[in-house]
């Protein structure tokens, strides 16, 4: 018994010897480095980002906030909005004025994009599908070597029977460019858009025409009659100002007729209209007269995208 005994604590010694020295199994521990959070853009760098500065301009010496308006088809209270003016007659010397609308985007320009961070990806993209030639080009038949070999002889006798000799081709060219005489070159006209095109005119005056357009020199023309005589619209569309202001141009109407298409009419005795109001083509708007020139007339100007052109181009002949 005792034998037995020494051997049963022998072994339970040894169990606890062997279960003391096992190493336990353990997930293997990595050092993973901790990426730095993305610091998401500030809305004052955000405003920065596509941003395009077309449509400011830089105020020079002499210049008015309607002068600004009608050089760029634009009405002066819609620039005092976008340019958040306390007053409209106080303007500086080199300072920038916005004369498109903030949210305009000829090509991007006025707009304001957010940045979007994309994730970086791992995945390579997949190639572009190989078309592969299952038959030969035309008819719709079995791709075999002998359609293939028809369709090469009906090609190439196609071709013989329409090409003429190189001789001849170029002799009958020379003939038919000698026996049709030049056509005399257009008179460059100026590009409209459909809304543009759209517009109908009449004359804004009855009387004679003392001055036409010159460019640099005169933007518009001139119109001899009386005092009180009816200026007329010379088309449909919308009254953006009305009033006096701009130097050179008396008692003055401007007139929106399309997006980019605005006429005027200056040295008015009388203005019959209001700003925002609609007037027809041949409604009467103000009466003929001398403010701020020396003679009774009406000048008028036609402008495309704020820039004069030639009003004989869009009043009917008379």
């Amino acid at each position: 018994m005792t034998n037995k005994s020494n051997l049963l604590v022998l072994s339970f010694a040894l169990v606890l010897l062997s279960a003391c020295q096992t190493t336990p199994n353990q997930a293997p521990v990595v050092d993973r480095p901790v990426s730095p959070a993305v610091k998401p853009a500030t809305p004052s760098e955000t405003a920065q980002i596509g941003r395009d500065e077309r449509g400011i301009y830089i105020v020079k010496k002499g210049d008015t906030l309607i002068r600004i308006a009608l050089e760029h088809g634009q009405n002066y209270r819609d620039l005092v909005a976008w340019n958040n003016l306390a007053n409209a007659n106080d303007i500086k010397v080199d300072q920038a004025l916005r004369v498109l609308p903030p949210d305009s985007a000829p090509n991007g320009a006025g707009v304001e994009t957010a940045a979007v961070i994309m994730p970086p990806s791992d995945k390579t993209p997949p190639p572009a599908p190989v078309v592969k030639k299952t038959g030969p080009k035309g008819e719709k038949k079995p791709y075999t070597d002998a359609n293939l070999a028809e369709l090469q002889r009906t090609d190439n006798g196609k071709d013989a029977a329409a090409a003429p000799a190189p001789a001849a081709a170029a002799a009958a060219s020379a003939s038919a460019r000698a026996s049709v005489p030049a056509a005399p070159a257009a008179p460059a006209g100026p590009t409209l858009a459909a809304d543009d095109a759209a517009v109908t005119w009449v004359w804004p005056a009855e009387g004679k025409v003392t001055a036409v357009f010159d460019e640099g020199k005169n933007k518009g023309v001139d119109i001899a009659g009386k005092a009180g005589q009816q200026v007329v619209a010379a088309g449909a569309g919308k009254v953006m100002f009305a009033g006096s202001g701009i130097r050179g141009y008396g008692n003055l109407v401007i007139l929106k007729h399309s997006s980019n298409l605005l006429s005027a009419y200056a040295h008015n005795r009388t203005i019959l209209v209001k700003e925002g109001q609609t007037v027809s083509k041949g409604q009467m708007i103000a009466e003929m007269g001398d403010s701020d020139t020396d003679s009774v007339k009406l000048h008028f100007e036609i402008r495309q995208q704020g820039k004069p052109v030639d009003p004989s181009r869009f009043l009917p002949n008379r």
